[in-house]
């Protein structure tokens, strides 16, 4: 994996020194479109090159900015492309081997409508939740000028915060691999926490329900 990275790690730094800002923006379109491109890779060493007077710090985060909205953007026509035509054929046939139905998809989106700013919001600066966000905000057809001021507003903070972590620790960017890692944990820990709660809910818990009525008779 550590090699892996490291040749990523090369290919990025060629991209962006030799098409700069245009670099940038590209690749951190890319890392929206295909989350294994880590933008923890991008934007510290953009940052770290501002700091060496290669770039402008404020142009790299708005070059960072603009690259997030575009890639961010192809998920969410993706979302609003699939919403009856992919996601939820698949759910008719495949679902219930998930213990997912139309039935919570339909629930989920629906939360989405009531707290939709404020998830694509702050799924902006949690890893890979902050590219898969746009699909359901695509999916529940939320209005574009909306979605694309929460979308600059997280992209715009993600993007800064890695940029400085980049301009102070200078040569030592890579570094901040290692920190977005153990924040990247504890955001795995807590959804993994979610899915149990869900399959208790789910299965479980109407399981003991099934087994208590029929001993009650």
């Amino acid at each position: 994996m550590g090699e892996f990275v490291g040749r990523l790690g090369d290919a990025i730094r060629s991209i962006i020194e030799a098409f700069g800002y245009i670099g940038i923006i590209l690749v951190m379109a890319a890392e929206n479109i295909f989350p294994p491109i880590p933008s923890e890779l991008v934007m510290p060493l953009a940052g770290f090159m501002a700091r060496e007077g290669i770039f402008n710090i404020w142009a790299v985060i708005l070059a960072g900015m603009i690259g997030s909205v575009f890639g961010a953007l192809v998920l969410y026509y993706f979302g609003a492309w699939a919403n009856e035509t992919v996601i939820r054929r698949f759910l008719r046939r495949w679902g219930r081997y998930a213990f997912i139905s139309e039935n919570d998809l339909d629930v989920s989106l629906s939360y989405f409508s009531r707290y939709g700013e404020l998830a694509i919001f702050f799924g902006r600066l949690i890893p890979l939740v902050r590219s898969l966000i746009s699909i359901p905000a695509g999916m529940q057809r939320m209005p574009l000028p909306k979605f694309l001021f929460y979308t600059m507003l997280g992209t715009t903070l993600w993007s800064a915060f890695l940029a400085y972590m980049g301009w102070i620790l200078q040569a030592n960017w890579e570094q901040v691999l290692d920190y977005i890692k153990q924040y990247q944990r504890l955001v795995l820990v807590l959804i993994a926490l979610g899915v149990v709660a869900f399959l208790y809910y789910r299965v479980v818990a109407p399981r003991f329900a099934r087994r208590a009525s029929v001993g009650q008779k």
